[in-house]
């Protein structure tokens, strides 16, 4: 049998965190506010959001409340590892913007002693997951879900509802392509 001896000093360990969530369920919201509370604790915070997500700034991230921070627009993951080298936080929002290279990003970070904290869809409009999310998960420490309420009856709500036809998956908008709707209420719908 193998015998479990603790470290005489603590080892600087990162991690990953997954905010994931359909629409409208506030995790933009709950990014803003991990990120500010690292930065009152005085660390170095990093923030990053695709170029393709330009709804309410092209240089901040933006919660549909309306809370905002500065950020950091990048075409592709790779760059986070350069520009954040000297953070101790990195914050990462509208991941399902990303490929999928994000994930190995994310661990290389958490693996340098980074806590890295990462916003996303985790299905898209049809309830089908939305890569990266599903692998992030599985490397996550902690995992938040976040719901929002289903416009049609009240009730949570884990399901974007696309209200525009088309046949792209991904298509940036906000209230005026999507809702958020619970599972009853939420369907597929007609693509052009």
């Amino acid at each position: 049998m193998m015998e479990f001896k603790p470290h005489s000093t603590p080892v600087e360990t990162g991690w990953i965190e997954v905010i994931a969530g359909c629409m409208f369920s506030g995790k933009t919201e709950e990014l803003i506010r991990r990120l500010r509370r690292a930065k009152i604790a005085k660390l170095n915070v990093m923030i990053f959001k695709p170029k393709i997500d330009d709804r309410y700034s092209k240089l901040e991230i933006v919660s549909h409340s309306e809370q905002s921070l500065p950020s950091t627009i990048i075409d592709t993951p790779k760059e986070i590892l350069e520009l954040s080298k000297d953070s101790q936080v990195v914050g990462i929002d509208e991941a399902q913007f990303f490929t999928p290279d994000l994930v190995d990003v994310c661990n290389e970070l958490a693996n340098n002693g980074k806590r890295v904290i990462v916003a996303g869809l985790d299905q898209d409009y049809r309830g089908i997951p939305f890569e990266p999310i599903p692998q992030l998960l599985a490397h996550a420490e902690y995992i938040t879900k976040t719901l929002a309420i289903c416009v049609n009856c009240g009730n949570p709500a884990d399901k974007t509802q696309r209200t525009i036809k088309t046949k792209d998956r991904v298509v940036v908008g906000a209230s005026d392509s999507y809702e958020a709707r619970c599972r009853k209420c939420h369907y597929i719908p007609e693509e052009e």
